[in-house]
C-alpha cells in the first residue's frame, strides 16, 4: 500500500510534483531541496527478508559473547540485568524513533540526514561524521576480536595475525565492491547463524543449571546466593556509591554492546517499519536473555573469568559460556562455539564495513565531503567510499605491533562515546520533528508509522543517553584515578562533535530550524519510497521459488 500524505499535495512545490523514480543524488547543485530527494531510488536491491534478518540479526559480535563477561566482573548478575533491561528500553525507544522517522522519509543514513533537515545542517554534517567515524572504528575493533579469537587456537594454529587481518578485510572488500546483493545475502546467512548460536547458548544454560550436565550440578541460581546479586569495581568506596558504580558499569557495558538499512531497501516505507517492530524481540532475547544466563553460569568473582580477563585470554576462553562449559566438563563445545563467535564477528564487521562506506557516500552527495566519494558503480555500490573504508579499516593491523587488547580497549572506548552520540542526537531529532508536525497542523493519524510509547519514549532515550554519556568516563575524576587516555577515549567523541558543529555553522552560516520553518513537505511523497515497480528482475524459476519462499518465512 502506498503511503501519502494529502494534507502536504497542496504545498508541494512544483518542483516535488514532478519528482521521478530516478535518483536526484547528484544535482544538488542549485536547488535547495533536492538534498532531500532519494538517493538510492534506482540501486535498492535488498528485500524484506534481507531488511528482516539483518535487524533481527543485527550488529551481533563479540561483545555479546566475550566482553559481557567484564560487566559481570563489575556489576554482578542483579546489576548486570538490571542495567541491561534498562538500556534495552533506551535502544527500543530509539529504535521506534528511528521507525517513525523512516517511515515518514525513508533517506539514506537517517542519522546525519534527518539531523540536518530537522535540527540544523550543521547537526547532519557533525553526526554524519561522527557516525562514520563510529562505524570504521568498529570495523577495526571486530577485526581486532576476530584474529583475538582465532587465538583460542593458537596452538595449532602458527600464522602471523597480519595474515588474518589481510584475509578478512579482503573479503570484506569483495563482499562490499560490487554489488548490495553480495553484501544482503552474506548478511542474510549470517544473521541465522547468530541466532542459531545465542538460541543454542540460552537453552545451553537452561539445560545446565537444572542439571543436564556431564557433572550432573544442578547449580541454578546459586550464584545469585554466593557471592552474591550485586558487586562493584571500586571496593574501598562506600557499599550504596559502590553498587551504583556498579550498576553504571553494567550501564557502559551494555551501551557498548547492544546496536541497531533504509537507503538500500526495496520499498523502504512497507519494509523498514516491520523491520523496526521486531527489534523489541531481538533486544530482550538476545540481551536481556544474554545478560541473564552469564549471570547464572558464572559468578561475578569466578578466578577463571577474572584471570582470563585480566590476562587477555585469547578468543572465547573469556567468554562466560565457555568457562562454564569447561567447568561442567562439557567437551567439544567450546570449540564449536568459538567458531560460531568467529562467523559472528565477521559478519558485524561486515555490516559496518558497509554501513561506514554508505555513511560516507552519503556525506559526499550531501556537500559535507569530497564529492569524488559519491561516484557509483553501475549497480550503484559507491566504490570510491568503499575503497576510502577499506584503507582506513587497516587501523585493524596497529595490533601487529601492540597487544591486540590495548587495540581493543582503545577502539571499545571511542566506539562506546560515538554510538551514545549517535542515540542522543537521533532521539533529539525525533523530538524536533514531532514538534515541527504539530506546529504545522500534521496529525499522527495520518503518518505512515507510530509507537504508542511516543514522545515519551524518545524524552527517555534522550535523557537516559545525556546521563549515560556524560558518565561513562566519570573514574577519571575520582582521586587517583585521571588517565589522559581514558578521559579521551570517553570525551573525545562528544567535544569533536561540538567542535564540527560550531564550524560548520560559522563557516556556512546555517540556521537552527524553528518548528514552523521546517521543511515537511519536499520529496515526502517521492513514489521511489513506496511504489517503485522494478522491471529488471531476471530470477529463474529456483530463483523465483527461493524469493517466494523466504519472503513468506522472514
Amino acid at each position: 500500500m502506498s503511503h501519502r500524505f494529502p494534507h502536504l499535495e497542496a504545498k508541494k512545490s512544483k518542483e516535488d510534483a514532478d519528482v521521478v523514480v530516478s535518483s536526484v543524488s547528484d544535482s544538488n547543485e542549485g536547488d535547495e531541496d533536492a538534498r532531500y530527494g532519494s538517493t538510492s531510488a534506482a540501486h535498492r536491491s535488498l528485500e524484506g527478508y534481507h531488511i528482516n534478518l539483518i535487524a533481527f540479526g543485527g550488529a551481533i559480535g563479540t561483545a555479546i559473547f566475550i566482553y559481557i563477561g567484564s560487566g559481570l566482573t563489575q556489576a554482578g548478575p542483579l546489576s548486570l540485568l538490571i542495567g541491561y533491561t534498562w538500556w534495552v528500553a533506551v535502544i527500543y525507544c530509539v529504535a521506534m524513533c528511528q521507525m517513525e522517522l523512516i517511515a515518514f522519509w525513508p533517506t539514506d543514513c537517517a542519522f546525519s540526514r534527518n539531523a540536518g533537515r530537522y535540527i540544523d545542517e550543521a547537526a547532519g554534517f557533525a553526526l554524519g561524521w561522527n557516525f562514520w567515524a563510529n562505524e570504521v572504528a568498529l570495523v577495526a575493533f571486530e577485526v581486532t576480536s576476530f584474529t583475538v579469537v582465532l587465538e583460542y587456537w593458537s596452538s595449532t594454529l602458527k600464522v602471523n595475525v597480519a595474515v588474518y587481518i589481510s584475509i578478512v578485510l579482503a573479503v570484506y572488500f569483495v563482499l562490499n565492491i560490487w554489488s548490495t546483493r553480495y553484501f544482503g545475502n552474506a548478511e542474510f546467512a549470517f544473521a541465522i547463524g547468530k541466532i542459531l548460536l545465542i538460541t543454542g547458548l540460552l537453552c545451553f544454560t537452561f539445560i545446565a543449571m537444572l542439571g543436564g550436565n556431564p557433572i550432573h550440578d544442578r547449580f541454578g541460581f546459586r550464584y545469585w546466593r554466593d557471592p552474591g546479586v550485586m558487586t562493584t569495581p571500586y571496593p574501598d568506596h562506600p557499599h550504596g556509591v559502590g553498587l551504583f558504580e556498579g550498576f553504571l558499569a553494567a550501564v557502559t557495558n551494555a551501551a557498548f554492546t547492544i546496536a541497531v538499512v533504509a537507503g538500500e531497501a526495496r520499498n523502504p516505507r512497507k519494509s523498514m517499519p516491520a523491520a523496526f517492530r521486531k527489534t523489541i524481540y531481538r533486544l530482550v532475547v538476545f540481551f536481556i536473555g544474554g545478560a541473564l544466563a552469564v549471570g547464572v553460569l558464572v559468578p561475578y568473582n569466578s578466578a577463571n573469568l577474572l584471570n582470563a580477563i585480566g590476562s587477555g585470554a585469547p578468543g572465547a576462553a573469556k567468554s562466560p559460556y565457555v568457562i562454564a562449559m569447561n567447568r561442567l566438563k562439557v567437551k567439544a563445545l567450546p570449540s564449536i562455539v568459538n567458531a560460531l563467535i568467529l562467523s559472528s564477528i565477521f559478519s558485524a564487521g561486515n555490516a559496518y564495513y558497509f554501513g561506514g562506506s554508505r555513511a560516507l557516500a552519503q556525506l559526499a552527495r550531501d556537500g559535507h565531503a569530497p564529492k569524488i566519494f559519491a561516484l557509483r558503480n553501475r549497480n550503484g555500490v559507491p566504490w570510491v567510499a568503499v575503497i576510502v573504508s577499506c584503507l582506513l579499516s587497516l587501523l585493524s593491523y596497529c595490533q601487529v605491533s601492540s597487544s591486540a587488547q590495548v587495540a581493543i580497549t582503545w577502539l571499545s572506548g571511542i566506539v562506546t562515546a560515538c554510538q551514545l552520540l549517535n542515540w542522543v542526537m537521533f532521539a533529539f531529532t525525533w523530538i524536533k520533528w514531532n514538534w515541527a508536525i504539530k506546529a504545522q497542523g500534521i496529525d499522527r493519524a495520518t503518518l505512515p508509522a507510530t509507537s504508542i510509547i511516543m514522545p515519551y519514549g524518545a524524552w527517555f532515550a534522550f535523557i537516559s543517553g545525556v546521563f549515560v554519556l556524560l558518565m561513562q568516563g566519570y573514574y577519571v575524576f575520582l582521586k587517583g584515578g585521571w588517565n589522559v587516555d581514558n578521559f579521551i577515549f570517553s570525551y573525545l567523541a562528544p567535544i569533536v562533535f561540538v567542535a564540527l558543529f560550531i564550524g560548520w555553522k560559522l563557516i556556512k552560516r546555517t540556521t537552527w530550524y524553528r518548528s514552523s520553518d521546517v521543511d515537511l513537505v519536499s520529496f515526502i511523497n517521492d513514489p521511489s519510497f513506496d511504489d517503485y515497480v522494478y522491471e529488471d528482475e531476471e530470477r529463474g524459476k529456483f530463483g523465483k521459488a527461493v524469493h517466494v519462499t523466504l519472503s513468506k518465512l522472514f
